[in-house]
């Protein structure tokens, strides 16, 4: 509960779908598959496409917008960080991003002209409303009051990172002209009541079944060909295996850590503590801050007055039990609708005046001193009842209490500091005498690991990933380096010997040649199985009897449905999605999933009550009009992307040579 008073999180989806959205134009963008079809011509230095009306006039007069190569780029970026994939994997993936940034903003600006020439384009009035009453106002606008030209600025360019107030207004104007558009080509779209039960049925329904399991692992084992087989395998595969044996280094490194410091560690003064302190006094600077619990009573959002005077009595009661000595924890605990605070009898913890929480209840809360109960306070949430339990005013830590946490981090630092320096001069000395006549200079000792592998670990240090990766990068004979090694640890290193990748001899390799050899017939023997399965369980009418003749074993299901998962089976929205379709003691046929595969028999059927169908028929039925939204939508922007394409209004900077164009993302 404590998160959903804060802020409704709408609100950050909302900046983050003006800044990178086009969230419409994105999904429509696929739906477009002649967009690279059209012009490829000279572009101005820095841009990666223009976009004109079309026609004579649009060629001879109008206005033509550049798509920038920045823009593309920094697009991309943007998509890449939603992904949240590993740094490594960004230098191959990028292309397929900016590929898709390069659709999304042609699209856009096609999106934008066909706005303006219908008349949807926002105004500056537009922006403003939109700023001031919708979901961003909360930022803006808290309570009512504008933050102020500086702390908008700021907030634009240091949290959205855009470069001015009027980039970010132009994409608030962008994307309403976007929704009007949107709503304006959808108005007619519509859903009869029986495509919406239907929609309901099948959503709703759930099945039962008995499934029998064909295991890859298995059926590998049954597979032992004899060395003959393996080696002719061998052979005829020579170019698979011509660089299966990784590349492998020798490395020579000397551990440095602090315990080889020379004196030892650095000492912390108490003059570096003050100085430390007058540095970060921020840090150490303590907010007002009212430490509260609470009671809510819901009043569900949309409710009719009699509702909302229900609940408001409800809480007025408990307050008037509260005002009279009554216990606030134990009233909390059985009477309040907030999940995450009545068990703990109602504790929220501190709040601060930061907007974090709803303007009401922040506003009741700071009020609010030791042992003070607030009256009724109505939020979007319900009513509330606010008790304060302690209260600290603003100030800064003295340094005698903050003390204590400064000196760790100074002698943290001045330790990493040193240490950092008496490595760097232990490599070069290693450049200048050698590795071992270093180590000796300094009373260490050089170890040379065995071959390893980029992937390999070196036993003797706490981390050695940084070391492994950087000495893969260099050269044997290259000067010694330095490296982080993990816990307070540096490692001075240099490439002692160098094992290029090369073709192992079957010998050395017959383990993984099995492998690959069962690999390569699994699949086959998957298939032929379960098929074989199907036919005998369809024959004898009975899964069960068919499994023990082949000797599988036979598991059973809960009742699932659509979004279940069932183990050795998978996701029910997958191959196994045949179940809703079958009858009770219904068959399917083979369902191979890969690593292992099933044959399953229908043993039980429900479809949802008309309780459960009444509850989701709203839901189901927006779904199926955005769906249909969506589609209509999909077909105008490409027909409308068609027609500009085909009339030279679209026009592509050159590509370098590579695959031709853009492809979209498959991911």
């Amino acid at each position: 509960m404590i998160r959903s008073l804060q802020k409704d999180n709408r609100v950050t989806k909302a900046v983050f779908a003006v800044i990178i959205g086009f969230a419409i134009i994105s999904m429509v963008v696929y739906l477009v598959p002649g967009l690279y079809d059209g012009v490829v011509g000279s572009t101005p230095q820095g841009v990666y496409a223009t976009v004109r009306n079309p026609g004579v006039w649009g060629r001879i007069a109008g206005e033509t917008t550049q798509i920038k190569t920045t823009e593309v780029a920094q697009y991309a970026q943007s998509l890449a960080q939603r992904q949240n994939l590993p740094a490594q994997y960004l230098p191959f993936l990028m292309p397929r991003f900016e590929a898709q940034a390069q659709q999304v903003l042609i699209a856009s600006a096609v999106e934008d002209r066909e706005g303006e020439r219908l008349g949807l384009t926002a105004t500056d009035a537009d922006v403003q409303h939109e700023l001031h009453q919708g979901q961003l106002g909360q930022i803006f606008f808290p309570n009512g009051e504008f933050i102020g030209d500086e702390k908008y600025r700021a907030f634009v360019q240091n949290q959205l990172g855009l470069p001015s107030v009027a980039d970010f207004e132009g994409k608030v104007r962008q994307e309403i002209t976007s929704r009007r558009l949107v709503q304006f080509v959808t108005a007619g779209a519509n859903v009869s009541d029986t495509a919406v039960r239907e929609l309901v049925r099948k959503a709703g329904a759930k099945v039962k079944f008995d499934y029998a399991v064909v295991n890859s692992a298995d059926l590998a084992k049954t597979i032992n060909p004899i060395d003959s087989d393996l080696q002719n395998y061998f052979s005829k595969n020579k170019a698979r295996y011509v660089n299966a044996v990784p590349e492998q280094r020798k490395i020579t490194y000397i551990a440095v850590t602090s315990a080889n410091l020379p004196g030892g560690k650095p000492q912390v003064s108490d003059a570096d503590v003050q100085a430390y302190y007058n540095a970060h006094k921020a840090d150490y600077h303590v907010d007002k801050q009212v430490k509260v619990r609470h009671i809510l009573i819901t009043v569900p959002q949309g409710a009719d007055a009699k509702t909302d005077a229900a609940a408001k009595a409800k809480a007025q009661g408990l307050l008037d039990l509260i005002r009279k000595g009554s216990d606030f924890a134990a009233l909390a605990k059985a009477n309040s609708n907030d999940p995450g605070s009545k068990d703990s009898g109602g504790e929220l913890g501190y709040v601060k005046a930061d907007n974090t929480m709803v303007p009401a209840f922040q506003n009741a809360a700071m009020a609010l001193q030791p042992g003070q109960t607030s009256d009724l306070v109505k939020t979007q949430f319900g009513y509330h009842i606010i008790q304060a339990e302690a209260r600290d005013e603003a100030h800064d830590k003295p340094l005698s209490e903050v003390a204590p946490e400064i000196r760790p981090i100074l002698e943290q630092q001045n330790g990493g500091k040193a240490l950092q320096a008496f490595a760097s001069q232990v490599a070069q000395d290693a450049a200048k005498n050698g590795m071992d006549k270093a180590a000796a200079d300094h009373s260490l000792k050089a170890i040379t690991t065995d071959a390893i592998a980029s992937d390999a670990t070196v036993p003797n240090l706490p981390d050695s990933a940084q070391l492994v990766q950087a000495a893969f990068t260099g050269k044997k004979g290259d000067a010694p380096r330095l490296a982080p090694a993990g816990q307070g640890t540096f490692a001075v290193y240099q490439v002692a010997d160098v094992e290029p990748a090369h073709a192992p001899s079957f010998a050395d390799w017959k383990s993984h040649v099995l492998d690959d050899y069962r690999a390569e017939q699994v699949p086959q023997m998957l298939q032929a199985k379960l098929g074989m399965l199907a036919k005998r369980a369809h024959d004898l009418n009975d899964l069960h009897k068919a499994a023990a003749e082949m000797n599988l074993p036979v598991k059973s299901s809960e009742m699932v449905d659509r979004k279940g998962n069932v183990p050795d089976v998978g996701e029910m929205a997958g191959p196994a999605s045949v179940a809703f379709d079958l009858q009770k003691g219904g068959i399917s046929g083979p369902l191979n999933a890969g690593g292992s595969g099933t044959v399953l028999q229908v043993t039980d059927t429900a479809q949802p009550t008309a309780q459960e169908a009444a509850s989701t028929f709203a839901t189901e039925r927006t779904q199926l009009l955005d769906q249909q939204r969506a589609e209509m939508f999909g077909v105008y922007m490409q027909t409308l992307i068609d027609s500009y394409t085909k009339r030279g209004a679209i026009r592509i900077a050159q590509q370098k040579p590579g695959p031709a164009g853009p492809q979209p993302l498959g991911m």
